[in-house]
C-alpha cells in the first residue's frame, strides 16, 4: 500500500508541508476535459447523450461538453465511456482509436490521473446535410396540414 508522503516546499524561507493525497478532482471535471478532447477529433459528428442532455442545451442555448461522456473515478484512476455520432465516410476504427488517444492523454496531462479506460461507443452516423433535410420535411409536413 502507498504511503501518504508530504511534500516539502520552501516559500520564502519558510517550509510548507502540502499532502500529495489532498487533491480531490471531480468527475464533472475529467468529462469536461474528455469532451473537449472528443470535439477536436475528425469524424466526429456530435456526442450522443440522453433526454436530459438534449433538455438543458434547449433550455440554455449551450452545447453541454460533457454530453455522451460517463466518467467513473476510483481512487487515483479514471474510466470513461464516450458516446458519439460519427459523420458518414469517416472510418469508425480511427476516429475511436483517435479518442482514445486524445482523451487519454488530455486527462492524464491535465489530471494527473490514470486512465484505466476508454470505451468508444458509436451511436449513429450522420450524412452531411442530413439535419437540414430532415428539418425541410418537417417543414413540409406541418405545411400540408
Amino acid at each position: 500500500m502507498e504511503e501518504n508522503k508530504d511534500e516539502i516546499i520552501e516559500n520564502n524561507g519558510e517550509e510548507i508541508a502540502l499532502e500529495s493525497n489532498d487533491i480531490k478532482i471531480a468527475e464533472g471535471v475529467v468529462a469536461s476535459i474528455a469532451g473537449v478532447a472528443v470535439s477536436e477529433v475528425s469524424g466526429v459528428y456530435g456526442m450522443a447523450g440522453g433526454f436530459v442532455g438534449g433538455i438543458s442545451e434547449a433550455f440554455t442555448g449551450k452545447k453541454n461538453i460533457t454530453k455522451g461522456i460517463k466518467v467513473e473515478l476510483e481512487g487515483q484512476e479514471a474510466k470513461i465511456d464516450v458516446n458519439i455520432i460519427v459523420e458518414f465516410g469517416a472510418r469508425i476504427p480511427d476516429v475511436a482509436y483517435e479518442i482514445q488517444n486524445r482523451v487519454k492523454k488530455a486527462v492524464e496531462d491535465m489530471t494527473g490521473l490514470k486512465v484505466a479506460g476508454i470505451s468508444v461507443h458509436v451511436q449513429d452516423v450522420k450524412i452531411q446535410g442530413q439535419e437540414d433535410r430532415e428539418k425541410e420535411e418537417a417543414i413540409s409536413n406541418e405545411e400540408k396540414k
